[in-house]
């Protein structure tokens, strides 16, 4: 059984304590993390320091960008070994593994050719006066990112981060982090000096609470749940320090009746049974004008009971949740939803032989879901979508707009104005209309507004988030 240890200080750091690492198809524990709190943040602040204080913090934009575009080309060469890892970690089908790596790599390309692009303005003012701004990095950046994207994730936070300059510590979750140690091997590969970029494993309320406590950060950057994203933002306040949030949602997707129906099922599926549902940008409501919704939600219905949950390798239609706490969150929901009497209009299954410790629920679909109801405003997190019965557009708003979330929604519809008036009004940070990206897109700015977040990651905008605005009065003459 491997042993992984910390990544600090360009180096792996071995471990007193560890904790297992189990892979959520069949229940066994395949490898060991280590488990950091205090001391092994210190360290990695030390090191971090150290990075910009020496080589890191006197290299030039162009040197950054180029780095980040050799830890692509690393990425893509071991791509299959990073897919490979993270899909016994967290449980994904194999393919989304591989896409996630492949999109990991998109990701410090982006960030590589962007380094030395963000310009600073002269701003017209006094005479015998001139005034520039320019961009700086906040100096050492806290990442802390989930279990259910930790590739991707990595890449569209840390790969911004370094771009501007920025020396990072990254905590991944205890339930996936070997690809974030594998990528911090890479990044050292690449070249990156001692201390750029350096990994602490180990629990929330250890390794985590330390990271953003920690006086000597100046910037974090969390996706996770509401609940923490709230402990997160209370220890930055403390210390009085930016935050970026990525904190999930209830997603909506909007279909009228003039929409291309079929190929609005085919995505509506495919937006709630990616990674077995945990995605926090999840199509997780389905809301249909009622003249289709009937024959929608029966299209959707014969495409659910065809669904088949089985182990991550064997690349079936969706792979186990991550633990068996999701496990029993998700199952809680069904039980819940059929003892308050809501219909399941279509249920997958579990593979027959499929190993009985694995974390598999069934991909289900409900409907007739009243817009308060609980499964129509609470993050299940899971393969479960609610479908729900409008009349009109003003209708489809006030349900689409009515939960604490905002992070993405969809419009399925043929008519331009009312796409237009819809996307405008929604109250979320990304609208999709006639598709559905679930948040992808590396060149787009991705983030929530209400209880989903705020700050955005992707994108140009991401690289601001991570740098701050000097501005510098000259005078002369």
């Amino acid at each position: 059984m491997q042993t992984y240890g910390h990544w600090i200080g360009g180096r792996s750091v071995a471990a007193e304590q560890h904790l297992p690492v189990i892979n959520p198809s069949d229940g066994g524990v395949f490898a060991r993390i280590a488990r950091g709190g205090q001391a092994e943040i210190d360290a990695a602040v030390a090191a971090a320091q150290g990075a910009l204080d020496g080589a890191w913090g006197r290299m030039s934009a162009t040197e950054r960008g180029r780095l980040l575009n050799k830890l692509a080309v690393l990425i893509l060469r071991d791509a299959e070994a990073l897919a490979q890892a993270e899909s016994r970690d967290v449980g994904k089908p194999i393919r989304q593994a591989r896409q996630d790596a492949v999109a990991c790599a998109r990701y410090f390309e982006f960030y590589g050719g962007s380094a030395d692009k963000m310009h600073g303005d002269t701003i017209p003012y006094a005479e015998g006066m001139t005034v520039m701004t320019v961009w700086e990095p906040h100096g050492i950046t806290g990442h802390i990112v989930p279990w259910n994207y930790p590739m991707q994730i990595v890449g569209r936070s840390v790969g911004a981060a370094l771009a501007m300059g920025n020396a990072c510590i990254l905590k991944p979750a205890e339930d996936a982090s070997l690809s974030s140690l594998m990528l911090a091997e890479l990044a050292a590969e690449a070249g990156f000096p001692e201390g750029a970029l350096n990994v602490v494993t180990g629990l929330g309320e250890e390794a985590g609470a330390a990271l953003t406590s920690h006086k000597a950060i100046s910037h974090l950057s969390f996706t996770g749940s509401p609940e923490v994203g709230t402990l997160v933002q209370t220890a930055a306040a403390k210390n009085t320090i930016p935050v970026t949030l990525e904190l999930g949602g209830k997603s909506p997707q909007l279909v009228f009746q003039d929409a291309d129906l079929d190929t609005a099922a085919t995505t509506v599926m495919a937006g709630i049974i990616q990674n077995a549902g945990q995605t926090c940008s999840a199509g997780s409501r389905v809301l249909v004008q009622a003249s289709v919704f009937d024959r929608f939600v029966g299209e959707l219905a014969g495409r659910f009971d065809r669904l088949e949950a089985g182990p991550a390798e064997r690349d079936m239609d969706l792979g186990p949740v991550v633990n068996a706490d999701q496990q029993k969150r998700v199952n809680a929901f069904l039980d819940f939803a059929k003892g308050d009497g809501l219909r399941f209009a279509g249920q997958g299954r579990i593979a027959s032989n499929a190993p009985e410790g694995g974390f598999y629920v069934k991909p289900t679909l409900l409907a007739d879901v009243a817009p308060t109801h609980r499964l129509a405003q609470e993050e299940v997190f899971g393969p479960v979508l609610t479908a729900i019965r409008f009349t009109d557009e003003a209708e489809a708003l006030a349900i689409a707009n009515g939960t604490q979330f905002g992070l993405v929604a969809g419009v399925w519809t043929a008519d331009i104005g009312r796409a237009m008036r819809l996307s405008k009004a929604i109250k979320v940070g990304q609208v999709f209309v006639n598709n559905y990206g679930a948040g992808g897109g590396v060149e787009l700015p991705f983030g929530g507004v209400k209880r989903s977040g705020h700050g955005r990651e992707k994108g140009f905008a991401a690289l601001a988030g991570f740098a701050s605005l000097k501005t510098i009065a000259i005078k002369h003459g």
